[in-house]
C-alpha cells in the first residue's frame, strides 16, 4: 500500500518529490492520475480511504489530489482544459457543466455512461446539465436539495403534522402563523426555491429555441409558479427584498418562534449552533409537490466529474472516475458527507440519516438551472431577484415577468 496520503491527504503533492524522499515506491513505473476537488467537497478521512484502496487495489495508479477554491474556479478550469495538459480529472459544480463543454475541449463519456455506470438511473438534477446537445460531458457525483426544516413543539402546539400535498401545506402553514410564531420563514429572493415551484407549474426560468435561449418568466406555468410562492411567502414575516442570507435564515429559525424553513440539511448545524436546544427538536419533510404523497420539483446542486481532452492519462482517468462514481464509494462519500448519492436506486444508503434521506426524496425530482453555457450570465446580475421582490411588493405580475424576461434573454444571447 503506499502511504503517502496518510501525510497530506488534501495536499497538493509533487510525485517528484515524493520520489526524492523516498516514499514513492515503483519509480517510472508508476502512473499518475491528477484529480481537482473543491474545497470542502470531501473530508480528510474520506479522501484518505478512497486513496488508499484505490492504490492498494491498482499498484501502477497514484493519485494526486489539488484543492481548489470556488472562487475564481470558472477561469482557472477553462485554461486548464484549452491549454496543452491539465488535470485528468475535474469536479465541476452541476450547472457548470455547459459553459466548459462549449469549449469543445471536455472529453465525451457517452458510451461510459451508458455501458459501465448506468446513466439511466442518475439523477436528472445531476444527468442534464452535464448532457449536451445528447453528448454526456459531466458524470453525477454528488447532490444536495433543499427540504423543509420544521419545529416540531410548534407544529405539535399547531395541532399539524408534515403535510402530503401543497394545498395541504398552505392550510397548515396559515394556521402555525398564529400569534407569535410565523408560519414560515420565506425570504422574497430565494429564487431556488421560486424554480422549483416554476418547474411543479410545467415552467422554466428559460427556454431553448432552436439554439436562441429566451426568458421564461411570464409563461402561464412560470407565472402560476410565482403566485404560489407569494402565498407561502406572506405566511411569515420573510423580507421581500432579500435573499435568505440578509440576514442568515437559520439564525432567525433559531430564535425558537419560526415554524419552518426551506433549506438544505447543511442549515442544521447553523441553527443547533445558535439554539442547541432545537437539536432535539427539529424535524425534516421533503417541499410537498402539488400532487398529494409525491414531492415538488425542487433545485438540485451538486457536482459531477468531467475528464478534458487533453489529460495527460485518459484511461486511467476513466477508472477512477467510475471508482468514485459506482455504488461502494458513493455510499462512503453520502453517508461521511450528508450527500444524496448519484442514482435514484441508491437512497436507501442514507436511509439511517433522517435529513438526507427527506433530501434524497425530493432528488428524485430535481432540475437544474437552464443548460445555457452563458447562465453564469444570468446570475451575475439575477434579475430573478429583483422581479420577486416587484411581485411581493404590489406590482403587476405579468409585466414584472417580461421585464425579467427581457433581461435573461439579453444574458444569455450576448
Amino acid at each position: 500500500m503506499k502511504n503517502r496520503r496518510l501525510v497530506c491527504p488534501l495536499a497538493v503533492v509533487s510525485a517528484l518529490t515524493l520520489a526524492g524522499c523516498g516514499l514513492l515506491p515503483g519509480g517510472s513505473q508508476t502512473r499518475t492520475v491528477n484529480l481537482w476537488l473543491m474545497r470542502d467537497s470531501v473530508s480528510d478521512d474520506f479522501l484518505q480511504r478512497f486513496t488508499e484502496a484505490y492504490e492498494a487495489e491498482h499498484d501502477d495508479i497514484e493519485l494526486e489530489v489539488t484543492v481548489q477554491e470556488w472562487t475564481g474556479i470558472g477561469k482557472k478550469v477553462t485554461e486548464a482544459i484549452t491549454g496543452e495538459g491539465g488535470p485528468d480529472i475535474i469536479e465541476v459544480g452541476n450547472t457548470q457543466v455547459a459553459q466548459y463543454a462549449d469549449t469543445d475541449k471536455l472529453y465525451d463519456l457517452t458510451l461510459e455512461s451508458v455501458r459501465d455506470l448506468g446513466s439511466e438511473d442518475w439523477l436528472p438534477g445531476l444527468a442534464e446539465p452535464g448532457s449536451i446537445d445528447g453528448a454526456q460531458y459531466g458524470i453525477p457525483w454528488y447532490a444536495a436539495n433543499r427540504i423543509v426544516i420544521y419545529n416540531k413543539d410548534l407544529f405539535a402546539a399547531a395541532g399539524v403534522k408534515p403535510p402530503k400535498s401543497r394545498d395541504e401545506w398552505l392550510d397548515d402553514t396559515a394556521k402555525l402563523n398564529d400569534g407569535g410564531t410565523q408560519g414560515i420563514y420565506l425570504a422574497g429572493q430565494d429564487w431556488y426555491t421560486l424554480s422549483g415551484f416554476i418547474w411543479e407549474e410545467g415552467g422554466d426560468l428559460a427556454v431553448d429555441k432552436g439554439g436562441a435561449w429566451a426568458g421564461a418568466l411570464d409563461s402561464p406555468a412560470a407565472l402560476r409558479g410565482m403566485d404560489f410562492y407569494k402565498r407561502l411567502q406572506a405566511l411569515g414575516d420573510g423580507p421581500k427584498n432579500a435573499d435568505e442570507q440578509t440576514p442568515p435564515q437559520a439564525e432567525v429559525f433559531a430564535k425558537g418562534d419560526v415554524a419552518q424553513m426551506i433549506a438544505a440539511p447543511s442549515a442544521i448545524a447553523a441553527i443547533t449552533k445558535a439554539n442547541p436546544e432545537l437539536k432535539d427538536k427539529l424535524g425534516f419533510f421533503p417541499i410537498p409537490g402539488k400532487k398529494a404523497g409525491q414531492p415538488c420539483a425542487v433545485f438540485t446542486g451538486g457536482s459531477d466529474l468531467i475528464i478534458p481532452e487533453n489529460a495527460p492519462d485518459r484511461a486511467a482517468a476513466l477508472d477512477v472516475v467510475k471508482a468514485l462514481a459506482g455504488e461502494k464509494w458513493q455510499g462512503e462519500l453520502a453517508r461521511a458527507m450528508n450527500y444524496v448519492p448519484n442514482k435514484k436506486t441508491l437512497a436507501p444508503l442514507v436511509a439511517g440519516q433522517e435529513a438526507t434521506a427527506t433530501m434524497a426524496v425530493g432528488a428524485a425530482r430535481g432540475r437544474a438551472t437552464p443548460n445555457s453555457p452563458k447562465w453564469a450570465d444570468v446570475e451575475a446580475d439575477n434579475p430573478i431577484k429583483p422581479y420577486m421582490s416587484a411581485v411581493l411588493s404590489g406590482e403587476d405580475p405579468a409585466q414584472a415577468a417580461r421585464d425579467a424576461s427581457e433581461k435573461i434573454t439579453d444574458a444569455l444571447g450576448e
